[in-house]
């Protein structure tokens, strides 16, 4: 299928200015598919891949240049064409996710080939492997991550009695063969135990990107997605993607903080206080934005000690954010990024002070508005795709040149970049 579809458009003139080429596989929610975008205006060949077998994940996702479908094991040959065709066509692979350093899942199913055989062959083929950290379960074992205090998160978390899905030695194998794999690796939180301690990964939060105008605070809403709440209504938004699996079912406790923020908000509304909780799950973020933008205050986790893409969300609306700031993770990121741990606008809190924290939002409107305009001049300056397009642009030129170890982006490339060629098509499907 590879070959077929390199047939049918052929090859196009390199870009502008000559850069490199770049291949995504696999999502990150939507942050690789704005900054392959973004990139594209910089002069790069960038595209995206979409490798997740799981129907029910692409709901998250917001594009992608080509799709392996798995829709039998016969299309383990049209996978291996496109990687073949990708071999060909593209000078560095940036991959995302625990897991997932693969083309296909269906490669490990054809019991000929030894496991990672597709990403070994790049590095021996001289291609540079980027990856992007995907959270708790990359590269820390159990063990560690619960050492953090004051409350360990895997306590409330149901994954901690699922080995399948983490283990310390299912953890543990994947970061050492993530690290073995990689040219350079990127990250976000200071979580730098186990596998995460080290030369390779760094902190780089403008990969974790957002368009700018598509999360825009003053978004026209449609009349179906209005609240049914009067204006002077503090909304306190809420959401847990993947929630069923995310909660344990007998306490009903998630690493989202639910069954702290249930009860807080209904304290709020006992003592007076004019607040609704609003809370979604497992709702699209290309709609979930238009709750997102009637929002007061957004919250998230209270124990994990960073943010994801909610927060990341918020800030790009202008919306104040509130969750856990772990201090020994933003001492972490300080050595690499002080700018961004010093502007970071995200109200810290814990479950013991997360009360007082919505309490004084909710009393005190100008603070609000004051926290949002902050966190949307933060997020176009650290998270927007035009910001993570000259980051990625530093970084992928320097691993294609050959920089040291010493230089900015930490390269650590061995050999130039071949000319650039644009594989023109989207959409297509392999």
């Amino acid at each position: 299928m590879a070959e077929a579809i390199s047939q049918k458009t052929g090859r196009g003139a390199a870009p502008k200015g000559g850069k490199g080429r770049v291949l995504y596989v696999g999502q990150s929610y939507y942050n690789t598919w704005y900054l392959s975008r973004a990139l594209r205006e910089l002069g790069w060949v960038a595209d995206t891949v979409n490798i997740d077998p799981d129907d029910h994940s692409r709901q998250f996702y917001h594009g992608q240049d080509f799709d392996l479908r798995y829709r039998g094991k016969s299309d383990a040959l049209r996978h291996l064409k496109f990687y073949a065709w990708a071999l060909r066509n593209y000078d560095i692979f940036h991959f995302s996710g625990a897991n997932n350093l693969t083309f296909s899942t269906y490669f490990g199913r054809l019991g000929f080939l030894p496991a990672q055989w597709d990403v070994k062959l790049l590095k021996k083929l001289g291609k540079r492997v980027v990856y992007s950290n995907n959270g708790c379960l990359d590269g820390v074992s159990q063990s560690s991550f619960r050492q953090w205090l004051p409350e360990p998160v895997c306590d409330i978390c149901p994954w901690r009695d699922m080995p399948h899905v983490c283990s310390d030695e299912r953890n543990m194998a994947w970061g050492k063969l993530r690290n073995t794999l990689t040219d350079y690796q990127v990250t976000l939180g200071g979580n730098r135990k186990d596998y995460n301690d080290d030369p390779v990964v760094h902190e780089v939060p403008e990969f974790y990107c957002l368009d700018q105008n598509f999360w825009q605070p003053d978004m026209m809403i449609p009349a179906n997605y209005r609240l049914p709440f009067p204006e002077s209504t503090v909304k306190i938004y809420h959401a847990v993607a993947n929630s069923e699996s995310r909660t344990d079912a007998s306490t009903k406790q998630n690493i989202k903080s639910t069954h702290i923020y249930l009860p807080t908000v209904e304290r709020l509304k006992a003592e007076g206080y004019d607040v609704e909780l609003i809370f979604f799950y497992d709702v699209p973020n290309e709609k979930l934005r238009f709750y997102q933008a009637q929002a007061d205050i957004v919250v998230d986790m209270l124990t994990f000690g960073f943010f994801g893409a909610t927060v990341r969300e918020a800030m790009m609306l202008g919306k104040p954010a509130v969750c856990f700031l772990r201090p020994e993770w933003l001492e972490s990121m300080r050595r690499e990024i002080p700018e961004y741990v010093d502007e970071l606008p995200v109200v810290s809190a814990t479950p013991h002070t997360v009360y007082d924290v919505l309490k004084d939002l909710v009393e005190h409107p100008e603070k609000r508005r004051e926290i949002g305009r902050r966190s949307r001049e933060f997020a176009v300056k650290w998270h927007s795709a035009e910001a993570g397009a000259r980051r990625f642009d530093q970084i992928y030129t320097e691993l294609l040149l050959g920089a040291g170890a010493e230089s900015p982006a930490g390269g650590w490339a061995r050999r130039g970049a071949p000319g650039a060629a644009r594989p023109s098509r989207e959409g297509q499907s392999a």
